[in-house]
């Protein structure tokens, strides 16, 4: 079992979650909050299109760091834009 593919996916959530709070300030949780969301969304991500058979093969080839890296920064933007804005209309009430 390698684990660089988890690795990729999980530093790309991070960069994917930043990236997302920079884009929807209101739904930023700071840098260390969007860090760890994007960091388990990451893996999340991963594992969901690994489960999904959609993730390209793992290894070190040019596709399979390219899927880890898509896989986790969309789902750790994905994970940090849902947690931020059910925590801002959590606020708003």
């Amino acid at each position: 079992m390698s684990y660089l593919p988890l690795i990729i996916s999980l530093l790309s959530g991070a960069a994917g979650g930043n990236l997302a709070g920079k884009l929807m300030p209101k739904a930023s949780m700071g840098g260390l909050g969007n860090s760890v969301l994007g960091i388990l969304g990451g893996g999340l991500g991963s594992q969901l299109l690994g489960m999904l058979d959609a993730a390209p093969a793992e290894g070190m080839d040019l596709m399979g760091i390219l899927g880890s890296v898509a896989s986790g920064g969309v789902g750790g933007g994905v994970l940090m834009a849902v947690i931020g804005l059910i925590k801002g209309m959590m606020g708003n009430k």
